[in-house]
């Protein structure tokens, strides 16, 4: 548990580092304007990390189901071995769906000043950029969210399911209340 809590706050440390130095540079300039490519680079991080912790709270909830459904055999069902991949699955899912979705919108003609005048780089100022149809683009990264952020969610309702199914089958009082604690 505290493997993943330990990347858990590694994400949330770095997802906050993806826009925070951006905005802070951006009190001190007249000019408040992002370039393509940092634009580009901050999507990037920002979709990717934004994945990984989804996953990873996902591979958090499978670890406490496991705590509260098999206490006894936790280490042996939680082993290192399981928590390392289960973390690298939340990388490389977090960045490969980001991936997908920075090369559907960033492959996309652009005409004019690539400049966004945002601290922030989000979808809809970098299409609005786009001399190109940007449908496809929009249906992918729709996808890769639903089918990401869906599947995440789902899992993520099933375990908590299973752990409110698994705390009411205990049979006093005093148990169900210290399992829920």
């Amino acid at each position: 548990m505290y493997f993943l809590l330990g990347h858990l706050s590694f994400i949330d440390i770095s997802y906050s580092s993806t826009v925070a130095p951006k905005m802070l540079a951006d009190f001190f300039h007249e000019r408040k304007a992002i370039s393509f490519l940092g634009c580009a680079a901050q999507f990037f991080f920002f979709v990717g990390l934004g994945l990984t912790e989804c996953l990873l709270l996902t591979a958090m909830a499978y670890d406490r189901y496991a705590a509260i459904s098999a206490p006894l055999l936790y280490t042996a069902i939680m082993s290192q071995r399981l928590c390392t991949g289960l973390v690298v699955a939340a990388y490389a899912g977090g960045f490969l769906s980001s991936l997908i979705q920075a090369s559907s919108v960033f492959r996309l003609h652009f005409c004019g000043p690539n400049v966004i005048n945002h601290f922030f780089c989000d979808l809809p100022p970098v299409l609005a950029l786009s001399c190109s149809d940007t449908f496809l683009s929009l249906v992918l990264n729709f996808l890769v969210v639903v089918i990401a952020g869906g599947t995440s969610f789902l899992i993520l309702l099933i375990s908590y399911g299973y752990i409110v199914a698994a705390v009411l089958k205990i049979r006093s009082v005093e148990g169900r209340r210290k399992a829920f604690s």
